[in-house]
């Protein structure tokens, strides 16, 4: 009997993930305290982030969860995914877990956009010691340009950046979307009070989504285009 292997079970990916996934583990810590100030800023002043902030998360990973990247695996290789797109790539967390879907539903892209060069170079050294790198196309640059054209029908969509930033994200990915993609919003029960917007936009039947929320890792809101 022939047995099929998962890409995600690759022990050249795992050791990269483990990696990551220990580093974010010891920043962590740091991450939450300054996140905290953040939050009591904002209450003050209304603003987030500010140039600090930029600078402080330069080298930080904070990334989706284990639960969350395989929820994007499983999710990702039911609807047969083959053009995957996330905003917000980082070190390329959250790009392993969707490019191995996307490697084992036949081949495909999956598509990311990292604003910081730093930040993007390292990521593709991981995506090539995973052994992706031929299913990624890293976008570097601003993502309200780099996402203009996705060229063609997105089957899904990792919304994991700023929060003030997930429903405009949205908002120009979503007609590039086809008819039963699903959306994935991160930390969607984390403050500021942006993601609340994105919940309600997503609740409105008029904007041509179906939602709920879950309270993994902070929230995680889980939508199907209809």
């Amino acid at each position: 009997m022939k047995t099929s292997r998962a890409t995600i079970r690759d022990p050249r990916i795992n050791t990269v993930l483990d990696r990551l996934h220990r580093k974010a583990g010891r920043q962590l810590p740091g991450v939450v305290a300054h996140i905290a100030g953040q939050a009591l800023r904002l209450a003050i002043t209304r603003r987030w982030p500010d140039d600090g902030d930029l600078a402080y998360y330069k080298d930080k990973l904070i990334p989706i969860s284990r639960d969350q990247g395989n929820l994007i695996y499983l999710l990702c290789r039911a609807i047969k995914v083959r053009r995957g797109v996330e905003f917000g790539t980082s070190f390329g967390v959250s790009t392993l877990y969707l490019a191995s879907a996307i490697r084992d539903n036949g081949g495909g892209t999956a598509i990311g956009t990292e604003y910081e060069p730093d930040k993007a170079r390292i990521a593709r050294t991981n995506f090539t010691e995973a052994g992706l790198a031929d299913v990624i196309d890293l976008r570097e640059g601003d993502a309200f340009e780099t996402l203009k054209d996705c060229g063609g029908p997105v089957d899904f969509l990792l919304v994991d950046g700023w929060s003030a930033t997930a429903l405009p994200i949205l908002r120009l990915v979503a007609p590039q979307m086809r008819s039963g993609a699903v959306v994935l919003c991160d930390s969607s029960g984390h403050p500021p009070s942006d993601k609340a917007a994105y919940a309600a936009y997503m609740d409105d039947p008029a904007n041509g989504f179906v939602s709920a929320h879950f309270p993994l890792y902070g929230g995680t809101e889980l939508s199907v285009k209809i």
